[in-house]
């Protein structure tokens, strides 16, 4: 194994040595996982809750109209004005795109070193 493959974490910290692509691909994602998972939590939850209140537990639109204000970002408009929603839509949408990505290239490069293939080779 190379001097690169033994690299500690204290050692790419000191930046004595580069870290790897995927070093970078997994610290970019650990970062960035708390900031979306509040945002994509809050939209799962509230919006599933608004429909299994609306069709089992029989609440009609405005009972149950306090979930989609949460649940569409709508509650934004007081900070960022009439772009409130949209911010909170896109963000969520990079957001989730940010972690199916990262998330997934991470899987695949687990696959393959389990499966003892060289990562993006055949």
């Amino acid at each position: 194994m190379s001097l690169i493959g033994q690299a500690t974490n204290s050692q790419l910290l000191l930046g004595t040595m580069a870290p790897s692509l995927a070093l970078r691909l997994r610290q970019a994602h650990a970062a960035l996982a708390p900031i979306a998972l509040v945002p994509l939590t809050i939209t799962v939850t509230t919006g599933v809750s608004y429909r299994v209140l609306r069709d089992w537990a029989g609440l009609g639109r405005e009972q149950a109209h306090l979930l989609m204000v949460l649940h569409e970002g709508e509650w934004l408009k007081q900070w960022f004005g009439p772009h409130g929603e949209t911010l909170y839509v896109v963000a969520n949408g990079f957001g989730l795109l940010w972690m199916l990505i990262t998330g997934g290239s991470m899987a695949i490069q687990r696959l393959q070193a389990r499966l003892g293939r060289p990562p993006g080779g055949g």
